[in-house]
């Protein structure tokens, strides 16, 4: 199984996988930035983009990988990433699915105010404007398709720690015919 977390950049995704794969018992973090961090680094580049995401290899390389470490090494893979392009979601979603993973989708939300100020009060990455410019469109997304598609947790007022809390219940708590792609 996958627990996907989604939601933008600043809202507690890579902080929240850490705590919820302490919360499964034989789960791994998985981030898919990863593969589009490779991708990155091929040389010379590839077309110019803004978002590695828009490359057509990263998506199903990012299945293939997920679902070759799950059956390398079983039990569930926590995914902290960012996709506020539905037909991205669907690629890789159903990509997986055809693998016959199951994919527990959780959106992390929170208000664009509280989304601006945690991204400027940032101490570790700084105030990023890169983070700042999906504030916008992870509201588009939210309001067109991506809370419809997920399970949503609101952290605007909750610690980290109850984050990962509600993720791990709200994950135990989907029956597999409920899971969201």
């Amino acid at each position: 199984m996958i627990v996907w977390l989604n939601g933008t950049h600043g809202v507690g995704k890579t902080t929240t996988s850490a705590l919820v794969q302490r919360l499964i018992p034989g789960s791994r973090v998985l981030d898919a930035e990863k593969v589009g961090e490779t991708l990155m680094d091929i040389t010379p580049g590839l077309p110019a983009t803004d978002n590695f995401q828009h490359w057509a290899p990263w998506r199903p390389l990012v299945v293939d990988t997920a679902r070759r470490v799950l059956e390398y090494t079983g039990g569930t893979l926590v995914m902290p990433m960012t996709v506020l392009v539905e037909e991205y979601w669907r690629e890789i979603s159903e990509g997986l699915a055809g693998h016959g993973v199951e994919v527990r989708h959780v959106v992390l939300h929170a208000d664009p105010a509280t989304l601006r100020t945690r991204i400027l009060e940032d101490h570790a990455m700084g105030p990023s404007p890169f983070r700042l410019a999906y504030v916008d469109a992870y509201a588009e997304a939210a309001r067109t398709w991506l809370h419809d598609a997920a399970h949503v947790v609101d952290t605007t007022d909750r610690t980290p720690q109850q984050v990962a809390e509600q993720v791990v219940a709200t994950v135990n708590a989907v029956a597999p015919a409920d899971v969201r792609r």
